[in-house]
């Protein structure tokens, strides 16, 4: 049989087959089911995803026909994109030390890391010295930097013209930005060579801290003379980074991250362009940094998407070409990570990353599986960094170009998430900018509502997460927890920052007090050359900060978002239950009452036992009871005080009031549940004497906490 005919035509010897014999085909074996509600999938977007997509899906829309290295940069910023240079392996390192962090910053790169993720600790962020700080500050969420010998130790050994730093340094980046200027200097490094990011994001601070160590003003006077000197100095050094991960560990949508990174990209291209610097020259210095999480083809589109309506609005503000072009850096998700069966959390990430690199990603950071309950280790970093390795190195993604372009259901997905988007960063927009309806509440408002949504579907397991609230394993061991002395690690940087400043002749001293009163007599480009004098001459971070914001103060505060991962009411569950056991020496356990032969209570038996698992349960499930008495008396001779009772619809009026009447004869105080949901036998239940009933509507997690409240169980 011939494959194409004389016209080209491949496979004429098939009729072809339509939409609507396709849905026939469906519809009959659905079974009568309703075909719309069986085949089509809401999504917390305000999407329905069709169970499949045609060439007309995807006929009309514009970007469609595009080109990488084209407007409207959908399918890449640059013609020859990973073909050419692929992404950066990026990761970051949880060292608070900066010679830790050096030793595992070799390591790295040393084995595949191509790209430096540097997060500063939270005293640092806000410009304070460790002796300046509250202890608890120091150390915090990273590294701990005071002075450039600081900086020179975390960075001993690497190269500063080739390593690609990306440094999250929060709302501040004038005195970091300093201290790595005058490394460079004093290593003799071009500052052409230095590349990468200073994350500059005031308002993605404000967004999930509510404060701000300065006023909004003062760091956006910060990051414009930052950047008018990066542009004339150091032309491969990013100086602002708009951050979405606030958004999306909140519980955001794609629409909802996609429209709140673009209002914050534009106001902040404004405020530089009232301070006098061109959107040409901020726009390419502005990065993108997008947390990607589970939905795989969501994540893919909502990448793509987002270099779209970049490009639409730094056009609508008169930008050129060239700075339409988004620079993209990705991180996996905490949102969807677990404490409870922790190495799942390798297979997310693996799916998320592979989302990243699809939709398009310059640079990637691969959360390790065990972030979300300890510091990782060597072994765990190896594993993030390998899965960037292997996508990149054995799977060959960087042969090919967008390869989810020209997928229907892709491009159709990409243009529907930037329309959605593009609306409701016009409702941003209308409110007076990201900054105003920060204040007004607006975006913590939608975003709350949105992760409420996605918890409920949770609580009642129409969300799956596997291993916390379906395929729970109450026998797991826990990953073990090495404890940190704060408190320890406080006193030791205080004294070296105090050693520091001893160790100076009074002459050196003096003229560290001069460079510091320069950093208030200059203006513009000159502040960001003194603030480097002094750290040159020896001058901290917390001194260098306190000479810019000396006539500054802190904003007033707003009420931020808030951040949390989908499996903690699940994981509060477990923690009760695991405190419990090690008390009693063991958990609390839960009877099943299977009645009647196994294809009579099997079903509900299977359910029962997953939906109490998760919350740390041994559950008890022998075979099937010939009598109600015979299964009181099981109950009674087992160690469990909660019984569930499994059989069928038609069999419980005749089942529940013996049984239920037996059980609480053996231990009156039980806590006696029914598995299923018959609503025309609800109350006659009820009043036999059952206080629960699990199904596949319930919350597990309300439903969950009842009964360890009922066992004395202390959440």
């Amino acid at each position: 049989m011939n494959a194409a005919s004389p016209t080209g035509k491949l496979l004429t010897e098939f009729p072809p087959v339509t939409y609507e014999a396709w849905r026939k085909l469906v519809e009959a074996e659905l079974k009568g089911a309703p075909f719309d509600k069986k085949m089509f999938m809401p999504t917390y977007e305000g999407i329905t995803l069709q169970p499949i997509y045609r060439r007309e899906d995807a006929a009309n829309l514009p970007h469609v026909n595009s080109f990488p290295g084209f407007a409207p940069f959908v399918r890449g910023a640059t013609a020859s994109g990973i073909v050419r240079k692929p992404w950066d392996v990026s990761q970051e390192l949880a060292f608070s030390s900066p010679t830790e962090f050096n030793q595992a910053a070799r390591n790295s790169i040393s084995r595949g890391l191509n790209a430096l993720n540097v997060v500063l600790d939270k005293a640092t962020r806000d410009g304070h010295d460790p002796d300046w700080a509250k202890p608890e500050d120091v150390g915090l969420g990273g590294l701990s930097v005071a002075t450039l010998g600081d900086l020179d130790r975390a960075l001993e050994g690497i190269d500063l013209e080739h390593t690609f730093l990306l440094i999250r340094c929060g709302a501040s980046a004038m005195p970091i930005s300093a201290l790595l200027v005058g490394l460079a200097r004093k290593r003799k490094k071009t500052l052409t060579g230095l590349r990468g990011c200073i994350e500059m994001d005031p308002l993605g601070v404000l967004s999930h801290e509510g404060r701000l160590p300065q006023s909004l003003e003062g760091a956006y006077d910060e990051m414009a003379d930052l950047t008018r000197w990066a542009g004339e100095r150091a032309p491969h050094l990013q100086t602002i980074c708009v951050h979405g991960r606030a958004w999306h560990e909140a519980g955001a949508n794609a629409v909802q991250e996609l429209a709140l990174a673009l209002a914050t990209g534009v106001e902040y291209l404004r405020q530089m362009n009232q301070r006098g610097l061109d959107l040409d020259l901020v726009a390419p210095r502005t990065r993108f940094a997008i947390t990607v999480g589970e939905h795989f083809f969501m994540e893919i589109a909502k990448l793509r998407a987002l270099r779209m309506i970049w490009a639409r609005a730094v056009e609508a503000l008169g930008g050129g070409a060239e700075s339409q072009r988004l620079s993209l850096h990705v991180r996996t998700s905490l949102w969807n990570k677990t404490v409870c069966d922790p190495y799942n959390n390798l297979l997310r990430a693996t799916v998320e990353a592979f989302a990243g690199v699809l939709g398009g990603c310059d640079s990637m950071q691969v959360g390790a599986f065990d972030e979300v309950v300890r510091p990782p280790d060597d072994f765990s970093r190896r594993l993030a960094r390998n899965t960037q390795l292997v996508l990149q190195k054995e799977c060959h993604l960087e042969h090919v170009l967008d390869p989810a372009g020209g997928s229907w259901f892709v491009e159709r997905l990409t243009s529907e998430l930037a329309g959605k988007a593009w609306q409701l960063f016009q409702e941003v927009s209308k409110q007076g900018g990201m900054e105003a309806s920060l204040r007004a509440g607006f975006p913590q408002k939608a975003v709350s509502a949105t992760a409420a949504e996605k918890l409920k579907a949770v609580a009642r397991r129409r969300d799956s997460i596997v291993g916390v609230n379906q395929y729970a394993d109450p026998k797991e061991k826990a990953l073990e927890r090495a404890p940190a002395d704060v408190k320890a690690f406080h006193q030791r940087r205080v004294q070296q920052v105090v050693a520091h400043r001893t160790s100076m002749e009074d002459s050196e001293s003096e003229v560290v007090l001069q460079k510091l009163a320069q950093i208030l007599q200059a203006r513009n480009g000159a502040r960001f050359e003194a603030c480097v004098e002094a750290v040159a001459a020896g001058a901290t971070i917390g001194e260098v900060t306190r000479a810019l914001r000396i006539n500054d103060s802190p904003c007033q505060p707003i009420t931020p978002v808030g951040i949390t991962r989908a499996a903690v009411a699940f994981e509060e569950l477990r923690d009760a239950m695991n405190r419990h056991a090690a008390r009693a020496g063991k958990p609390a356990a839960v009877f099943l009452c299977n009645m009647g032969p196994l294809r009579e209570h099997k079903a509900r038996a299977d359910f029962s036992r997953g939906f109490f698992a998760a919350g740390g349960y041994e559950v008890i499930s022998p075979p099937g009871f010939k009598t109600p008495a015979e299964a009181a008396v099981a109950f009674g001779e087992s160690h469990a005080r909660a019984a569930v009772i499994c059989s069928t619809d038609e069999n419980y009026p005749a089942l529940v009031p013996p049984l239920a009447k037996a059980i609480r004869a053996m231990r009156p105080d039980a806590f006696l549940v029914l598995a299923g949901y018959p609503q025309d036998q609800i109350e006659a239940h009820k009043a036999a004497g059952v206080d629960e009933f699990i199904h596949i509507r319930a919350d597990a997690v309300q439903l969950l906490n009842k009964c360890h409240s009922k066992l004395g169980i202390q959440s």
